[in-house]
């Protein structure tokens, strides 16, 4: 996943803020980690590089 695009992403469950949780990363690319909500709690993996928000 682009480090660009994470400023476009809400929760899809509240729309709320992300924080983020950074496992695994090179330059541009986070590889794994995940997001957290700040308003609803509920946390969403990066896998392989693809956020998997359902």
């Amino acid at each position: 996943m682009k480090k660009e695009y994470i400023s476009i992403l809400c929760c899809p469950y509240c729309h709320g803020e992300f924080e983020l949780k950074i496992e695994k990363e090179n330059e541009n690319e986070i590889i794994d980690g995940k997001f957290i909500c700040k308003k609803c709690g509920k946390e969403y993996e990066i896998k392989e590089g693809i956020p998997v928000l359902m």
